[in-house]
């Protein structure tokens, strides 16, 4: 059974993108659609082949110390070398550094099926690739040739250390330093924690990027820069030198997401720890957030993904397993039916795909306006992108990662006890999928940074920028009688949604605490919105294609419903969250610690 549907992928590639479209653009002009079925031909083969089979094992036998390193299941590896040797590790990058040089919409594409299969041990290339985004934007063409290049062959692997035990998401309380030398290199001290893929024997070097305090920096953020620390030394000529200060201090045992190793990390505690600035000094917060963007976008289709395999055990057992009779059923010795036919069952289901299927298109929609950003010339357009790229950001993380995962729950109360055991995976994949409301900006962070920043960026230019866009979804969508009622809905909230950000924006100003409040309700709400957006553009295809006769009837049948359900059942949520938000209610600020 797939862990994911490949008819979706392609709908939404070709049909809501029309990524080929790129292809018009110099920078994709060697590819066609030839070429992006290709990929993700291998793709579907390599990850339900290769990576699928070992995603059990790999949860049941979590990376162990061994005294000398840390140990991984061998599968992984083998998994992981495949992956390299097709050229995917540098799937996006330029074809300078060895790259493939393909858009990230179709990329992320081809990723989303690895996720959907294992995607403990599909975060290694996730990591690798922001790590080396980092490097192809701000680092030195020396530092490229050094450290980018083998990182694109897959040769070397790579991580973000952003935490530290005492600080968590608290960057501006960082405290691990970078002592300059007279040899050129930053002397490394300090403890980073939460670090994914900092110790293993799955590459032959690993490249931390690494943020730290130069002596002498402003305090807080200001005072942050960004390092190269290699776990192992690099020489001149590229050759791998003594083993780097770097440490293992110990392994997080973690809910899920067991095959990626997750460590606790000492630079310069027992050797010294060489570092490379990378750009500027103190500016490195500026640069680590530049990536987090794609990171995020990265997480929420994780998220998406791990419910989209939930998604399809469950309606596969839901049309295997047979359990009662229909409720105006007389008959007590008929023969029981499958359980899809009850309604309950239908409905999360149902569930489970409008969740699913509207992140999955957003997170697609943001990856392509990624490619918009590094194809387009003109300046005022490339405004536009760049500011509905930062408010859809949030969204695309947090979103999925919060109502995926109640996807993943739905998943699980489809099989009933079954779901409960670890016989089938949805178990495994509820307890994945918790980690992505926590990991690159919890689900509260991402509150306040639409809520607090984003929303009120450039004088809300970037509200403006989508709200074009949505109405003009509406406006279209109210042309066809079927989509009617959903335009007036989606139009009504997203009224709703601005004249609210107005009021809360504007609250900020005299009672920032209590404005922000309930950023993360604001959030959900904001989302919604988002999604139905998104379903009411899928629903505009649907109804296109059934107007000419398209085959797979049952296809598009299916895209309209997943719209109607979220019409109705999600959408209508807003309007009590709304309510709420519009008393800028205080009530959790109000209560006194002692009350807890």
């Amino acid at each position: 059974m797939a862990s994911f549907s490949r008819r979706d992928l392609d709908f939404l590639l070709y049909e809501y993108l029309q990524i080929e479209k790129l292809c018009a653009q110099p920078r994709y002009a060697e590819h066609d659609r030839g070429t992006f079925d290709g990929i993700l031909h291998v793709a579907e083969t390599m990850a339900e082949a290769e990576f699928a089979p070992h995603a059990a094992k790999a949860d049941a036998h979590e990376p162990e110390f061994d005294g000398q390193g840390v140990r991984i299941i061998p599968e992984v590896k083998a998994a992981l070398d495949s992956f390299v040797a097709a050229g995917l590790m540098g799937a996006t990058f330029d074809a300078e550094w060895g790259g493939m040089q393909l858009p990230v919409a179709v990329s992320q594409a081809a990723t989303s099926m690895f996720y959907a299969a294992n995607i403990g041990t599909a975060a290694y290339p996730m990591l690798t690739g922001g790590a080396a985004n980092l490097l192809a934007t701000f680092g030195s063409q020396a530092q490229k040739e050094k450290f980018l290049r083998p990182m694109v062959a897959g040769k070397w692997f790579g991580t973000m250390c952003l935490s530290e035990p005492q600080a968590g998401s608290s960057l501006s309380d960082i405290v691990t330093k970078a002592t300059p030398t007279a040899d050129g290199h930053y002397l490394i001290t300090g403890r980073k924690m939460w670090i994914s893929g900092g110790e293993h024997d799955l590459s032959e070097n690993i490249v931390h990027m690494v943020l730290a305090k130069i002596p002498g920096g402003g305090p807080g953020v200001k005072g942050i820069s960004l390092f190269i620390v290699p776990k192992v030394r690099v020489n001149e000529d590229g050759s791998l030198g003594p083993r780097n200060g770097v440490s293992l201090a110990g392994i997080n045992h973690k809910m899920g997401y067991r095959g990626t190793v997750n460590t606790l990390l000492n630079f310069g505690e027992s050797s010294e720890c060489h570092g490379y600035l990378v750009g500027e000094a103190h500016r490195g917060l500026g640069y680590m957030f530049h990536m987090m963007n794609e990171a995020r976008i990265g997480v929420g289709l994780g998220a998406t993904m791990l419910a989209a395999a939930g998604y399809q055990a469950s309606l596969q057992y839901a049309k295997e397993r047979p359990q009662g009779r229909l409720i105006d059923a007389k008959d007590p010795t008929a023969p029981q039916v499958p359980i899809i036919q009850h309604a309950d069952i239908r409905r999360l289901l149902l569930t489970q795909k409008a969740y699913v299927e509207g992140a999955l298109a957003l997170l697609l929609r943001c990856a392509a306006l990624v490619d918009e950003q590094r194809t387009e010339t003109d300046r005022a357009k490339l405004a536009r992108i760049t500011l509905l790229l930062e408010i859809l950001t949030p969204v695309a993380k947090a979103w999925p990662s919060e109502f995926c995962l109640e996807a993943n729950k739905h998943a699980i109360q489809v099989l009933g006890g079954y779901g409960y055991t670890r016989d089938f995976p949805v178990e495994r994949l509820y307890r994945d999928n918790r980690l992505n409301s926590i990991h690159e900006g919890t689900h509260g962070i991402q509150g306040l940074d639409l809520l607090g920043r984003k929303v009120s960026m450039e004088d809300g230019a970037a509200m403006r920028a989508l709200g074009v866009e949505i109405e003009a979804t509406a406006r279209d969508a109210a042309q066809e009688p079927s989509l009617a009622a959903y335009a007036e809905a989606l139009e009504g909230a997203w009224r709703r949604t601005a004249a609210l950000t107005d009021l809360l924006v504007a609250a900020r100003k005299s009672a920032p605490a209590r404005a922000l409040a309930n950023a993360t309700i604001y959030l959900d709400m904001f989302g919604h919105v988002v999604i139905a957006w998104i379903w009411l553009q899928q629903a505009q295809i649907a109804t296109a294609k059934l107007a000419k006769g398209a085959g797979e009837i049952s296809f598009y049948e299916g895209k309209l419903a997943a719209c109607r359900f979220f019409f109705r059942y999600e959408l209508p949520k807003t309007e009590t969250q709304a309510r709420l938000l519009g008393t800028v209610d205080d009530t959790a600020l109000l209560i006194d610690e002692a009350a807890f």
